[in-house]
């Protein structure tokens, strides 16, 4: 696989039916190994390694019921308090990060009001705090310490 914009972790990785998997160690259970997986684990890592989030508090895959459809966030993080934190979206690494990315984003966002948002591939990361009372997003150059979420 691609080496990513982030430290290196060790995956427990299987093989199954011609496809390799990967341990998702918030699901319990190996899951299929795409280019944005693997974006995925290593972020996850990232989060728990770097950013001391507790594993407890990083949930993957939510539902997500918005207007009529249902749909599914990449990562939702909690803070101490257990609110929504911190929402995170993944792409593959060849997928350019536009502002469709952002804009999806952005809709998921408007149901759970998170305070930070984070778009990656993996290769470019792009942080943000939202200001509520301005209607404002200011730009971060990382994403804050578990502590400070």
């Amino acid at each position: 696989m691609l080496k990513l914009n982030l430290p290196e972790y060790d995956f427990k990785i299987i093989k199954e039916n011609n496809r390799l998997k990967i341990f998702d160690s918030v699901r319990r259970k190996f899951v299929n190994l795409s280019p944005e997986e693997w974006v995925r684990q290593h972020f996850i890592m990232f989060l728990v390694n770097e950013k001391k989030i507790p594993i407890s508090h990083v949930l993957t895959e939510s539902q997500l019921k918005l207007h009529e459809l249902n749909k599914r966030t990449d990562v939702l993080v909690y803070n101490k308090k257990m609110e929504a934190a911190v929402l995170i979206e993944f792409k593959s690494p060849e997928v350019e990060l536009d502002a469709s990315v952002f804009e999806q984003l952005n809709r998921y966002n408007s149901k759970l009001k998170t305070t930070y948002l984070v778009v990656t591939n993996g290769l470019l990361h792009y942080y943000g705090r939202i200001n509520y009372e301005n209607n404002t997003v200011e730009f971060l150059n990382e994403l804050p310490m578990y502590d400070n979420l």
